[in-house]
């Protein structure tokens, strides 16, 4: 088994190349190739399969609302082996690898997800670096929930980017404050709200900076604890924090610890747009995981 490594603003990945879907990504291989000290170290694992083929396996029991049978599909796992439905650091780093692989012809296209299908643009593309788009879809704003971190309160909005999220723009947050709270002190959200699990997002309140707002965000996803990024969490926060200030539109550039993305959120959906990195590629030896 061959695989590439990749990150989008430091989210990584393992891609594996599997176009007719005859690989067994198993708990245990997945939760294996993730760990950073037996397997290659990853927050989750893309495999690159046609959506037909994965539905002929059995992976999928039908093909995703717009997407076709001969569409590359992101069969995305979390870091514990758990199936995702959409990862929009994923997407971006899956276009890189589908664009630098010689996969598709333009730099325009679809990629299929459990979300359904995710029509990206390849801006600007070689053997190691890509700037992404990917429009993101629909994003469904519920009520308020809470999430415990440590000993600390924080109250959200339930955000639907495709998977759930619990965004929470707390006020008076800054960037230092933000950075000094101690995920692995526990965090515990409501499960009656949430009974899959959800990814929760911390956010410093917006400032407007011209024609477009700033803040700065963490991330603790569902399946794998905090990363330094999360697609689908930075499109989910950004429209919490447009809600906040009763606007239903605008652009942000969000802060997280692997870098910076731009989100424009529309009443129609959203555009994710970042980097995406293929670091290097390699072989999987016959027995590693014995």
């Amino acid at each position: 088994m061959t695989y590439v490594k990749g990150h989008g603003t430091q989210n990584d990945f393992v891609v594996i190349a599997d176009p007719d879907a005859q690989h067994d990504l198993d708990v245990d291989l997945v939760t294996a190739l993730c760990d950073r000290q037996r397997g290659i170290g990853a927050d989750g694992v893309l495999r690159v399969a046609r959506s037909g083929a994965l539905v002929d396996q059995g992976v999928l029991d039908a093909l995703p609302p717009g997407v076709a049978a001969d569409d590359w599909f992101m069969d995305y796992r979390n870091a514990d082996g758990s199936i995702a439905e959409m990862c929009g650091n994923g997407v971006r780093v899956f276009a890189h690898y589908l664009r630098s692989a010689g996969l598709v012809p333009d730099d325009r296209f679809t990629v299929g997800s459990r979300a359904g299908g995710k029509p990206v643009v390849v801006h600007a593309s070689d053997a190691v670096h890509a700037d992404v788009s990917v429009e993101m879809g629909a994003v469904r704003i519920g009520d308020e929930s809470t999430v415990m971190v440590a000993d600390e309160s924080f109250t959200g909005l339930v955000v639907d980017v495709g998977n759930p999220h619990l965004a929470c723009v707390v006020p008076d947050l800054d960037a230092e404050r933000l950075a000094a709270i101690d995920f692995l002190l526990g965090v515990h959200i409501d499960a009656a709200v949430f009974p899959h699990g959800a990814n929760v997002e911390l956010l410093t309140p917006p400032v407007r900076d011209g024609g477009r707002y700033l803040a700065h965000m963490r991330v603790f996803e569902r399946g794998v604890g905090e990363t330094r990024s999360c697609g689908t969490g930075l499109v989910a926060a950004a429209a919490a924090a447009l809600a906040g200030i009763g606007e239903d539109s605008g652009r942000l550039v969000i802060t997280i610890p692997g870098g910076r993305v731009e989100v424009t959120i529309r009443p129609d959906g959203a555009v994710l747009r970042g980097p995406s990195v293929l670091v290097g590629d390699g072989t999987l030896r016959p027995g590693w995981n014995a």
